[in-house]
């Protein structure tokens, strides 16, 4: 995701770092990152030249390790190297953007729209609170939420993930 500019997010020294380690603590701060995948992160930050003795613990945990100790290395990792984890809104709102990305780029199921957990974003834009507004509330009620037009459903999800991500307001700055 590209760059973007908001007086509200914590400064972080991406511009040394590993993006797509600053982006999993952003993730991370969403939940929308699995724990077993950041061992894995951690190793190609450590390859990239990153260096911290949190982030060589975590690039040494198996994927199966303990959720709470993956979690609790992964944040003492970013801590040594000085990356500052958002705030939980900001990330959220960031992650809804994540979702309207994978959306307009065909890589998300409709199972995934429909969690609910979208709902609950606390939205800011205009752009943010269209694409909420047409995700449904849950899986099993999609018919009954989107009516017997899937497709015009989709066109109008398409329009409104689009207006989203073009319009960028929160996220890491790389």
């Amino acid at each position: 995701m590209a760059a973007i500019d908001d007086t509200s997010e914590p400064d972080s020294p991406v511009g040394s770092g590993y993006p797509p380690l600053v982006e999993a603590a952003w993730l991370y701060q969403a939940d929308q990152v699995c724990p077993e995948d950041l061992p894995m992160t951690a190793a190609q930050a450590l390859a990239r030249g990153m260096d911290a003795p949190a982030l060589f613990e975590l690039a040494g945990l198996p994927r199966h390790a303990d959720p709470r100790d993956i979690r609790d290395t992964f944040e003492q990792a970013l801590e040594e190297l000085g990356i500052v984890r958002p705030d939980p809104h900001l990330a959220r709102r960031y992650a809804l953007r994540g979702l309207a990305s994978r959306f307009t780029a065909g890589n998300v199921d409709l199972a995934e729209l429909a969690s609910g957990e979208w709902s609950e974003v606390e939205v800011e834009t205009a752009e943010e609170q269209a694409f909420v507004t047409l995700l449904p509330s849950c899986a099993c009620c999609i018919e009954y939420t989107l009516g017997l037009d899937k497709a015009a459903w989709e066109a109008q999800l398409q329009v409104a993930a689009r207006a989203l991500i073009s319009r960028p307001t929160v996220g890491p700055r790389f």
